[in-house]
């Protein structure tokens, strides 16, 4: 019968800890890391390689990955015996194999909590901009194509009273919803289970239990779901059909959960109204088909990028690395039903 890793005894390292960090991080971070482990940091910046990352965690207790470096069962299978933490800069962890990682008694953590904010911010940016024709705008200006004001001149959409439609209602979509709230909008959601009484009332916010009709009838469309295998490929085909023709797509959590050529084929048909996307299927790569389309605004992947919340997950994988070192279970170890 499978454990839960919380009951396997914790190792402590003796002295100091070999730390791997894969990216670049914050100047106060790295050298809070340099003080108390024995560290080796990336300064290039540039993304390891595959054979790269297995070769740091062959030689390390402890291995800080980003969200774009993908770890897989086969990887973790050659890491060796050394390896004993996983501390991921990041609140996702779709890039690691967890189960891989928990039969090899290897902890994995996370920084949950920190881009909470941060993401909900780009997202309401993202639900302000798209109806309103401003990414488009800004282009037109740039171009030198602007002919002035005119009363039927690139008219969007407003916000207020429109239905938005959050698939994902935790911390970042219950954010959204905070904001969203105070421009006026209505409030639909769809999550896993149903908030209590009081929360949705905090937000004015109506549950929907049936996926497909949150999707029919939204205004405008937020993904704030993790990516899973139920939730890859979410907003496929037959669900952006179901679409109103003048509603919205808002992504910033992963761009796994969109079929992007059934997006694309959409957009570009007019059936639906625009998109709001700050992230991809193949990032850094973009489908260049989303990068010309003028009811399109693309980010590239913004939502945490703030100096205070990427300071404070560094702080937070440093805490993890040393109450790890202590002997003691992590405050962000992330669990799975396996080991």
């Amino acid at each position: 019968m499978p454990q839960d890793i919380r009951s396997t005894p914790q190792r402590r390292v003796e002295g100091r800890p070999r730390v791997t960090v894969t990216r670049r991080l914050m100047p106060e971070v790295e050298s809070r890391m340099s003080e108390l482990f024995d560290t080796g940091l990336n300064r290039s910046d540039k993304p390891m390689t595959r054979d790269d990352l297995v070769r740091a965690m062959r030689e390390s207790d402890v291995l800080v990955p980003c969200v774009t470096d993908r770890i897989d069962s086969a990887m973790i299978g050659e890491a060796g015996d050394r390896l004993g933490l996983i501390a991921s800069f990041g609140a996702g962890v779709d890039h690691i194999d967890l189960d891989a990682a928990h039969r090899r008694r290897i902890i994995v953590t996370n920084t949950p909590g920190v881009f909470t904010e941060d993401t909900a911010d780009i997202t309401m940016a993202l639900i302000l901009v798209a109806p309103r024709r401003i990414g488009e705008g800004i282009r037109v200006l740039a171009a030198g194509e602007w002919e002035g004001w005119g009363p039927s001149v690139m008219l969007g959409h407003r916000v207020g009273g429109k239905r938005l439609g959050i698939v994902g209602m935790g911390r970042i979509g219950q954010a959204v919803a905070h904001r969203a709230r105070a421009f006026g909008m209505e409030i639909v959601y769809h999550n896993r289970h149903k908030l209590p009484d009081a929360v949705e009332n905090i937000f004015g916010a109506r549950y929907e239990a049936d996926l497909d009709r949150l999707i029919a009838e939204a205004d405008i469309l937020t993904l704030n779901c993790p990516s899973t295998d139920e939730t890859r490929n979410l907003l496929d085909a037959r669900r952006i059909a179901s679409m109103k023709p003048d509603a919205y797509v808002i992504n910033t959590a992963r761009g796994e959960l969109i079929d992007e050529d059934a997006l694309i084929a959409a957009l570009e048909a007019g059936r639906i109204g625009g998109a709001g996307l700050d992230v991809f299927r193949q990032e850094p790569r973009v489908d260049p088909r989303l990068l010309s389309l003028p009811n399109v605004v693309a980010l590239p992947h913004l939502a945490s990028a703030t100096l205070e919340g990427r300071a404070a997950a560094g702080m937070k994988v440093v805490a993890n690395i040393q109450v790890w070192t202590d002997g003691h279970r992590p405050p962000d170890q992330v669990l799975t039903g396996l080991v």
